[in-house]
């Protein structure tokens, strides 16, 4: 018996035994890499297997013997085993969701224009709680954000809208009330409903179709979300927290401006807000964001 270089093998382990396993003998090669078995059962079944370390295994055919016959195995020639390789392919959601969120953090329009509420992956795995809670944070906290809230504070003296007056004071008042507005939005229809509700508060961009088709989703964009399970159902996050933040806010405004008309009023609002946003969204904003690749 040799090796692949035709060199005999010691320390080999070969196997005598019948095909069914029985009459099993066995022995160790010497150096010299021969091997013999004596007193074999003439008109028995046998085959010989051969193994040792770093060569594939070997089996030879079936063969049997004669009374006084003597058989010498030739041609029993180690080859070297074939690598095995185990793959294990784990997929985990949430380490994929992880990796989504990740790149969905940097996307920004114009380079600085938080752009986070958008995934431009329609198999995008769904949001956890926290991850949820902590893109509301991210937003509502962004300079950008800061910026938008002093601009529309800044129009409302201008209008004075709500009618809190005029003065450093007022600004102040208006300032808060454009803030908490803002913020109980975002953390009500972005991340409180959507936790408790299993819904995804990210706009799912089309980008194909017909522009009917993608018009029409970025309409119904505010009143139709994803839920966590991947099926679409009605919106009650985004209508939730358009709702919410209009009640609270109509609890800040002077007395003159308080009432349901002007709750609903501004729901309407900001409900429009939401669908020229999802427009903006489907047809304008995907051109100039800058994103990263994604994890799927």
């Amino acid at each position: 018996m040799t090796d692949v270089n035709g060199d005999p093998e010691p320390n080999a382990t070969v196997v005598l035994e019948t095909p069914q396993g029985e009459d099993r003998r066995t022995l160790i090669t010497p150096e010299t890499g021969f091997f013999q078995f004596h007193d074999v059962k003439p008109g028995t079944s046998y085959l010989i297997k051969v193994s040792t370390k770093s060569f594939a295994d070997w089996t030879s055919s079936t063969f049997a013997l004669e009374p006084g016959q003597f058989k010498i195995m030739t041609g029993i020639q180690l080859r070297l085993e074939t690598q095995q390789t185990t793959v294990d392919v784990h997929y985990d959601p949430v380490e994929v969701a992880t990796e989504q969120f990740k790149a969905e953090e940097k996307q920004r329009v114009f380079g600085f224009i938080p752009n986070f509420y958008v995934s431009y992956d329609q198999g995008a795995e769904p949001l956890t709680a926290k991850m949820k809670f902590k893109l509301a944070f991210k937003v509502s906290t962004d300079p950008v954000t800061a910026a938008g809230v002093l601009l529309v504070a800044g129009a409302r003296q201008a209008a004075n809208s709500p009618r809190y007056g005029q003065g450093w004071g007022p600004f102040g008042e208006r300032l808060g009330s454009v803030a908490g507005d803002g913020f109980s939005d975002i953390m009500i229809g972005g991340a409180i409903l959507p936790s408790v509700l299993h819904q995804d508060p990210r706009y799912f961009y089309q980008g194909t179709g017909t522009t009917g088709s993608r018009l029409r989703h970025a309409m119904l964009s505010p009143f139709v979300a994803r839920g966590d399970n991947g099926k679409w159902q009605p919106n009650y996050s985004s209508l939730g927290g358009d709702l919410g933040s209009s009640a609270l806010s109509n609890l800040c405004y002077p007395t003159s401006n308080r009432g349901a008309g002007l709750v609903f009023g501004n729901f309407a609002i900001a409900t429009a807000e939401r669908i020229g946003a999802s427009a903006a969204q489907e047809f304008l904003f995907a051109k100039f964001t800058r994103r990263s690749g994604h994890v799927k």
